[in-house]
């Protein structure tokens, strides 16, 4: 999490480009749920969510708006290989991901429907110091 006055920024998206992994080590975990929601409760958002159609889903399961400030940010990268968004660089980066049933690809160009969501699947990704 990035500091900003007093306040946490907390960095999520639905996906992260792994081709912006460029620091020595990446810590990539699998969490519950509940440790996002914990991470976020006080923190301000900072989403590069990218999938118009899954934000509201996750909104509600989340309970906090995930609106990007800007349509369709993108990650970049500071000088010392970390994720910027909005000015601001993080060592850390939680990642919310749809699950759909076993085997369900949507078709070539379609987006998927809340509906078609079976759960969700949390990953928290943490840039390591040398």
């Amino acid at each position: 999490m990035q500091k900003q006055g007093t306040k946490s920024r907390l960095l999520i998206g639905n996906s992260f480009p792994f081709s912006l992994v460029r620091c020595e080590r990446l810590e990539v975990e699998s969490k519950p749920l509940a440790a996002l929601k914990e991470a976020l409760a006080g923190a301000e958002v900072a989403s590069f969510w990218g999938h118009e159609n899954t934000r509201a889903a996750a909104e509600g399961v989340l309970g906090v708006s995930l609106r990007p400030r800007t349509e369709r940010p993108a990650v970049t990268l500071s000088s010392g290989s970390r994720p910027m968004l909005d000015g601001d660089e993080f060592d850390t980066c939680w990642l919310l991901s749809p699950d759909y049933p076993e085997g369900f690809r949507p078709a070539i160009g379609a987006e998927v429907t809340p509906e078609q969501i079976a759960g969700w699947h949390v990953l928290k990704l943490t840039w390591q110091s040398k």
